[in-house]
């Protein structure tokens, strides 16, 4: 069921654990997305949830969903403001040099007519800045905790190649593409959005985990984490609890 993705919910939010290969947006195909599955999260209000950024197709972890329009400026303005914490983790195909640093490069979109559109690093472009660490090696592949400090398209997949010289495992604009090397399951690309935390005073600030799901098994072992268990709705989150609506 689409309600395994839950994370957290309370009168204002949803926190969700999109899995890799979903779109938040709706394609043009009429393909499954979470926009189409939004009446799926009412659980009681009248409104939809609307989502509040976007998460690549192709990555998995913490989508925030606001309940209410109110709740979606105000957080929107957070975003706007930098004051969300993002926190990645990325296995690449490779092993950078260092434990960790800052990676600074303007990133600026690019279209051709044999490839499309696809993001590249442009002195000229946007400015782009990521914090990155080692998490760990495995098989010559590293587990990479992001911290993007701006938030450009593709940003991450882009700076992992150009910054640290190695792209994301299984991406298929800016890698080789194919399957995840840990399970052979096909689940893509390995970059999960780890932890989300949202400040949002007087209210508890939101600070949300997704458990890692079965595409990062191998490298699991290195943090001390399990995956998250198999479900329909790929995430394993406790089911919501009845809220209040305000």
């Amino acid at each position: 069921m689409l309600t395994d993705l839950v994370l957290f919910i309370d009168g204002e939010t949803i926190v969700l654990d999109k899995p890799a290969g979903l779109p938040v947006d709706r394609p043009r195909d009429g393909s499954s997305s979470v926009e189409a599955a939004l009446d799926t999260f009412r659980f009681g209000f009248q409104r939809e949830p609307s989502a509040v950024h976007r998460l690549d197709r192709d990555t998995s972890g913490c989508l925030l969903l606001a309940r209410h329009p109110k709740a979606h400026k105000r957080f929107a303005a957070a975003f706007e403001a930098g004051l969300v914490e993002k926190t990645y983790w990325a296995v690449l195909d490779g092993v950078p040099q260092g434990e960790g640093g800052r990676i600074e490069l303007s990133l600026a979109k690019r279209s051709t007519r044999e490839d499309g559109w696809r993001i590249v690093a442009d002195p000229k472009g946007k400015p782009a800045v990521t914090d990155w660490r080692l998490l760990g090696v495995v098989e010559g592949r590293a587990l990479i905790e992001f911290r993007p400090q701006t938030g450009r398209t593709h940003q991450l997949r882009v700076h992992a190649v150009e910054g640290l010289g190695h792209a994301i495992v299984g991406d298929p604009v800016y890698g080789p593409g194919g399957e995840a090397p840990s399970t052979g399951s096909g689940q893509g690309m390995l970059l999960h959005a780890r932890r989300l935390r949202l400040p949002r005073d007087p209210k508890p600030a939101i600070d949300v985990t997704a458990p890692l799901p079965k595409s990062f098994a191998l490298w699991a072992a290195l943090v001390d984490d399990d995956v998250a268990p198999s479900s329909p709705g790929g995430g394993g989150g406790p089911p919501p609890q009845a809220v209040v609506e305000g």
